[in-house]
């Protein structure tokens, strides 16, 4: 997937033209006023894994109880070790 940064107002001025390449040319869009980032326009085609989806995967894994075992604890691992990046975005 490709990234551009746009001012807002080239945005606004050529709107029609970047939602058609995010949606057909899976482009995303940075939107900056004063040279910082202040909105994104992203492909509607981008996946973001839920809770809930992942839950479900794993329902249709069949994992045995050991495997289910051994999952739970290295995520547990994961999760006191790994931070999330900060979303800039909310």
């Amino acid at each position: 997937m490709r990234r551009t940064a746009i001012s807002v107002t080239d945005a606004a001025r050529n709107f029609a033209d970047c939602v058609n390449r995010a949606h057909y040319q899976n482009v995303t869009f940075v939107l900056l006023k004063n040279g910082s980032p202040v909105a994104r326009l992203i492909p509607d085609s981008e996946r973001v894994c839920s809770g809930r989806d992942l839950a479900e995967a794993l329902a249709k894994a069949g994992l045995s109880h050991k495997e289910a075992s051994t999952w739970h604890r290295d995520l547990k691992i994961g999760r006191k070790t790994l931070k999330s990046p900060a979303d800039k975005w909310r």
